[in-house]
């Protein structure tokens, strides 16, 4: 970072801070009731320039329109600066630990400060600590996917800011949901049952973390009524080695035993699939001993690797031996709206829950998991509280959602506005065709590492995620797994992208996600020229 003459950073945001801002921001930019004084600074707490003291008023119309107009304006240049002055803004932010406590107060102000000071501190204090997950040149994780649409929905949510726990607190807030989750199963091609046309049907929840901890609630309860409540003890749980780690946290926060989760192990023999000999092995050996399987957690998309679990023999499994089958596809199920990727999910059929994360790739920024259940009233009875201070009398009772009773949390967001906007916005076809566009950069740069006799491919490739890895060097795995270590930091380090790394089968593995919504094909060849760049000193009499 630079810093220019103290009137703000150097880092192509110029037209929104340093001199330029006050242009911008003018001289009204105290929030109050519209009264500010010459220096931006608000007349509504104590005295100020010998004027009448104004009592604050938090959402003034007119405020919020001038002010709303330099937020977006900022933003906009944000963006605008992630694609045009990418040396400007590191992807991974390059700060230490504790920077930001030594550059701010060390309590709150007491009398109110211009925006324009606050969004120079934005620029100058927080911004060099962002990380830029919207970044042309972001490749690590799974991307956290924004759109216009996307965010002018979080605006319109923000802005009505209703808490839609019931049907009562806001019709309008529930039966978009209803109607939008209705839509997008459609696009996925969902068995009827997860319709709200039937005893099933979808929900938003915050992130897939969420959802997977409703519906372990929700299978334990259903089985402990079979069994008796003191069963607890003898539930097992089963999943892959390569399944997200929130599975385990749901569990163990849904009460089972540690002991009693099990990770079955994977292999490249599968592509770090789950194999339904294992899983049927397993339940035959726990049913011997006396315990209870009572939920599986199959994967598609797994955030190692994008493995896919084989849905059709684990589904025929969990059926037969009556154990709730969820289907977490958090990042790949967005992916499976198009035709040619949709052969991923069959065998949804037999599954009882499926979820997936919008806001990782259909453009719905964070947060907008939608979650489909079989039996909707599985997880009403695992999640319902009737206090009488929230009930209400509505003509067509069975007909009304309260969403309370489908969410750990009671106040819930009017999430489904943004995915509606999306949808309307977009369309269909746009959407599929983005994603497919994503699909065909993470193909182009497989292709590099293939040519590259240096480098090798690890794992197959369904989706937009390339594993792979620098190769080893006369079979010695130990000394491989370290030269990638070293790659990866001195990639990152550079700034100008942004990879991560998950270790398959002992193998220390760099991941290329494609998935941020301003890549391009010039930020992939780049980001390979920056990755051979650093390898080269692995190699000797070689130049890139």
């Amino acid at each position: 970072m630079e810093y220019g003459n103290g009137n703000g950073i150097r880092n192509g945001l110029g037209s929104i801070i340093g001199n330029g801002l006050g242009n911008i921001i003018g001289n009204d930019h105290g929030i109050n009731n519209g009264h500010v004084n010459g220096n931006g600074n608000v007349n509504g707490s104590g005295k100020g320039n010998g004027a009448k003291v104004e009592k604050m008023k938090p959402m003034d119309s007119e405020v919020l329109r001038k002010q709303g107009h330099i937020m977006v304006d900022f933003i906009a240049d944000y963006y605008k600066n992630l694609e045009d002055s990418p040396q400007n803004l590191p992807v991974l932010s390059q700060v230490q630990p504790g920077y930001l406590r030594d550059i701010l107060p060390n309590s709150a102000p007491e009398r109110p400060e211009p925006l324009k000071e606050l969004l120079d501190d934005v620029s100058k204090k927080i911004i060099p600590g962002l990380t830029h997950w919207q970044s042309p040149s972001y490749f690590a994780y799974y991307a956290s996917s924004t759109s216009v649409a996307g965010f002018l929905g979080e605006m319109l949510s923000t802005g009505l800011s209703v808490v839609g726990f019931t049907w009562l607190t806001s019709p309008a807030a529930t039966e978009l949901e209803v109607i939008v989750l209705d839509w997008l199963a459609k696009l996925l091609q969902l068995p009827d049952h997860f319709l709200s046309t039937g005893n099933g049907g979808g929900v938003i929840q915050g992130t897939a973390c969420e959802a997977v901890l409703v519906v372990v609630l929700a299978a334990r309860d259903r089985i402990m009524k079979k069994v008796g409540k003191t069963s607890l003890s003898q539930l097992v749980v089963y999943a892959s080695d390569q399944t997200h780690s929130s599975f385990r946290k749901a569990c163990l926060i849904g009460g089972i035993h540690e002991e009693n989760i099990r990770l079955l192990k994977t292999d490249s023999s599968t592509n770090y699939g789950m194999p339904p000999k294992s899983l049927e092995e397993a339940i035959s050996s726990d049913l011997a001993k006396g315990f209870i399987p009572f939920f599986i957690c199959a994967t598609v998309g797994t955030t190692s690797s994008a493995a896919v679990d084989p849905l059709v023999p684990l589904g025929k499994i969990a059926k037969s031996n009556g154990i709730w089958m969820h289907v977490d596809a958090a990042y790949a199920g967005n992916a499976c709206i198009c035709p040619e990727f949709r052969k991923h999910i069959d065998g949804v059929e037999n599954a009882d829950s499926f979820n997936i994360n919008a806001h990782k790739w259909l453009f719905a920024n964070q947060t907008c998991s939608p979650l489909w259940v079989k039996d909707r009233y599985s997880l009403i009875d695992a999640l319902k509280t009737n206090p009488e201070y929230l009930e209400y009398k509505v003509s067509k009772r069975d007909e009304v959602v309260n969403y309370k009773d489908w969410q750990i949390s009671l106040s819930r967001r009017f999430r489904s506005l943004k995915l509606w906007m999306v949808l309307r916005l977009y369309g269909a076809e746009n959407l599929r065709n983005f994603i497919r566009d994503h699909v065909n950069l993470a193909k182009h740069f497989e292709d590099y590492v293939v040519q590259d006799s240096h480098f090798e491919v690890v794992t197959t490739r369904y989706f937009s995620l390339v594993c792979f890895r620098l190769s080893p060097a006369d079979g010695d795995e130990d000394k491989c797994n370290e030269q990638n270590r070293e790659l990866l930091a001195a990639v990152n380090t550079t700034g100008k992208i942004f990879i991560s790394h998950t270790v398959l089968s002992g193998k220390f593995v760099l991941r290329f996600a494609v998935g941020a919504p301003l890549t391009e094909e010039k930020h992939v060849t780049e980001a390979w020229r920056v990755i051979q760049k650093h390898a080269s000193k692995f190699f000797h009499n070689k130049k890139y």
